[in-house]
């Protein structure tokens, strides 16, 4: 008997491994609905769409590359601070005085460019096989936001090195949001938080960009996941009508 299945069956093991060890396809299932994260998602899929013919895994390249994002940004944020009076200094001041900052700082710079060729691409291979067909159309639409939420990451980071690049760069595609029928203003004066780039803007969208878009990313992602794993089990249905 192995260390793991020793502790597996000690009392403290078996108050945490409440299901039996994978080994049949009952225990497989057992440990799969035992999950506190995997519960909410289908037990059985169509072995077709996890093979690298049918995505090129694409998608797990999103999801690598949003995960190298999330640990290099967290390293930079300990050196960062949204104030215009010191965001380029510390920009600076990492690349130059910091343990492995310029390499950090270029792993999330190059992350967040693969990240946007990765998702588009895996889009167009979804097209390509037809997912916004029935009945897959709602998660190609979820797919969708998710792509229009990578590419605010990568725009509402690019301000932050406050460089006059950022600055003006940032300047027009704001000032592109007025010609949004409707809501343009409203959108533009809430990403400014004035009338131009200023403070108020900088702390939007560093908030933006370290909070509520990781977060909206990361539930829309499990919802995308899970309805993936719905409609592979829809396809086996229709398959077998």
């Amino acid at each position: 008997m192995s260390l793991m299945d020793t502790i597996r069956k000690s009392a403290p093991g078996r108050a945490i491994w409440r299901t039996p060890r994978r080994v049949t396809d009952r225990d497989r299932a057992a440990a799969h609905w035992g999950s506190f994260l995997l519960h909410i998602y289908p037990v059985r899929m169509r072995r077709e769409q996890i093979s690298f013919r049918w995505s090129w895994f694409l998608g797990v390249a999103s999801m690598v590359l949003f995960g190298s994002l999330i640990a290099s940004g967290i390293y930079l944020m300990f050196f960062y601070v949204p104030s215009p009076s010191t965001a380029y200094g510390d920009i600076i001041f990492l690349q130059t005085k910091v343990a492995f900052g310029q390499y950090i700082r270029n792993i999330h710079r190059w992350s967040a460019h693969l990240m946007v060729l990765a998702v588009a691409a895996h889009m167009a291979r979804m097209f390509y096989r037809g997912a916004y067909k029935p009945p897959r159309e709602f998660n190609w639409i979820v797919g969708v936001v998710l792509l229009v939420l990578t590419l605010l990451l990568s725009f509402t980071g690019y301000l932050l090195p406050w460089d006059q690049l950022a600055y003006w760069a940032v300047t027009i595609g704001t000032s592109m949001t007025e010609f949004v029928p409707f809501i343009g203003g409203t959108v533009g004066g809430m990403l400014l938080g004035g009338t131009e780039v200023g403070a108020q803007t900088l702390l939007r969208f560093y908030v933006l960009h370290v909070a509520v878009l990781p977060t909206l990313l990361v539930g829309i992602i499990m919802i995308h996941l899970w309805r993936w794993r719905k409609d592979s089990m829809l396809d086996m249905e229709v398959a077998s009508e």
